[in-house]
């Protein structure tokens, strides 16, 4: 299993508010992404990547001061950034000098030409480029283990549902295939994401590059080669052709519906598992000494189902946030995004890491109660083997029409009867008595799998067409995630 934050871990200060992403929920490797040191570091990368290409293009900068600037990237002391935020009022220019006071003889030229959105939105594309791969992993060890579980039941007959009614069988590997397929569908989009995932780059305050014009005297290929090898240094191959003061805020809701989507599919399988625990068909993993309620003893809640279905739904919430801001970016940007992408990014980002944990942990220890699932199988067959009794009937020499009304006055009555008295279906006898039905072999129509079609093959078709190329694809990722490893 993939390494996370354990349940219960205590924040450093009891007296202050600590997400709960962080201190239950989501993984180290998640929060790494997202923390300050991870952030402001890389803006003292971009920084570097800035000045070594300017240099490299022919600006005074010299080595000792590049070479300054490489040596204390990480070495940053948070206290002073914060003083001088409080005196200043300007994140990014607290930084600039928290990281001039590191390095005086670099001070000079740090952030030469650029505009705070060259290192908040830059970073923000790496921090944004870190989090899809770390969901991606987790995406597909969710898949692969949903696909197994669905490979292993292919053939276990199980009563399907329409409309949370009864309906025509189906078996527990089929329906495993739906969960697994939603899945499916979200990791081309995060794939997608990822590889049309682009860098702001060197840009400048509205987007013109005017100030770095001025600073290459006029020189455009210069500038132009400038955002290129920035882009490079920091990984990126592609740049966005054109943008304001920030890379349009659409690439954010872009990310946020894709969230959002992997949320949506898990919260349509946590539903369907605390369904099915219901009527004890399924049930999630439940530990030895677990306790599923302070007073009712007994209780085996699906608690992860139902965590797993919170954190989605906060999740899907959020995609909203990214709606609004695109469309209240005023011409080339409004700071009203700040303050909501500080929020909104990271927490959707968390919350779904959080939820492929227990996606997967739940997927991992799934127990499956092939007899309750018989019992409510012989529930309800006699009625899922009435349009086969029908057909039969007429070939029989019945009348279509006057054996449909027949068929249809037993399932009521032996419905009604099973809902007033609690007692077992009897519409098999009730057909038995009924002289139009007197030459159908009725026992034999009640052997299930007569009624789960294709199902089994399909399960088949789709691990070998669908999940076989994906487990290529990602051998080595599954074999980290294996070794209980994720990186980024």
């Amino acid at each position: 299993m993939m390494s996370h934050t354990l349940l219960g871990a205590s924040p450093v200060n009891h007296d202050e508010y600590v997400n709960p992403l962080i201190s239950r929920y989501a993984s180290r490797e998640m929060s790494q992404v997202w923390s300050a040191q991870r952030k402001h570091g890389t803006w003292r990368r971009l920084w570097v990547a800035l000045a070594e290409s300017q240099r490299e293009l022919g600006l005074e900068i010299s080595e000792l001061q590049i070479g300054e600037m490489r040596d204390a990237v990480d070495d940053i002391d948070f206290e002073l950034a914060a003083r001088y935020e409080r005196e200043k009022r300007h994140d990014v220019m607290a930084h600039v000098h928290t990281f001039g006071d590191r390095c005086p003889n670099a001070r000079p030229i740090i952030h030469l030409g650029a505009t705070s959105c060259f290192v908040t939105d830059n970073t923000e594309l790496i921090q944004i480029r870190d989090s899809l791969r770390l969901i991606q992993a987790r995406l597909v060890s969710v898949i692969d283990t949903l696909a197994a579980f669905a490979a292993q039941y292919r053939d276990l007959p199980c009563l399907g549902f329409t409309h949370l009614q009864p309906a025509q069988p189906t078996t527990v590997g089929k329906r495993a295939t739906l969960w697994c397929y939603d899945l499916v569908l979200d990791l081309v989009e995060i794939e997608h994401r990822l590889t049309s995932l682009k860098f702001r780059g060197v840009k400048g305050t509205t987007g013109t590059q005017a100030t770095f014009l001025r600073l290459f005297d006029g020189d455009h290929d210069k500038v132009d080669r400038l955002d290129r090898i920035v882009a490079e240094k920091m990984g990126f191959a592609e740049r966005y052709a054109v943008t304001g003061q920030t890379y349009s805020r659409k690439v954010d809701s872009q990310l946020l519906d894709a969230l959002s989507g992997v949320a949506q599919s898990a919260h349509k399988a946590g539903s369907d598992i605390r369904i099915l625990q219901h009527r004890k068909e399924l049930e999630e993993p439940f530990a030895k000494k677990q306790i599923g309620s302070s007073a009712m003893a007994y209780k085996r809640n699906p608690m992860r189902s139902e965590r797993m279905c919170a954190l989605a739904r906060f999740a899907m919430s959020l995609a909203s946030n990214g709606a609004a801001t695109v469309a209240t970016q005023w011409m080339e940007r409004t700071l009203d995004d700040s303050a909501n992408r500080r929020l909104s990014l990271p927490q959707a980002s968390l919350a779904i890491d959080a939820v492929l944990i227990l996606y997967r942990n739940i997927t991992d220890g799934l127990v499956v109660y092939p007899h309750m699932i018989q019992r409510h199988l012989n529930e309800e067959l006699p009625f899922m083997a009435t349009e086969e009794l029908l057909m039969d009937a007429v070939r029989g020499g019945g009348d279509r029409q006057d054996l449909h009304e027949s068929i249809r006055v037993h399932s009521q009555a032996a419905a009604d009867h099973v809902k007033d008295t609690g007692e077992p279906n009897d519409l098999i006898d009730r057909l038995r008595a009924d002289p139009a039905c007197s030459g159908i072999d009725l026992s034999s129509r009640l052997d299930v799998h007569r009624y789960i079609g294709r199902a089994p093959e399909q399960v088949d078709a789709f691990i070998a067409d669908i999940i076989t190329p994906i487990r290529t694809t990602y051998r080595e990722t599954l074999a980290n995630v294996a070794e209980g490893e994720v990186s980024v």
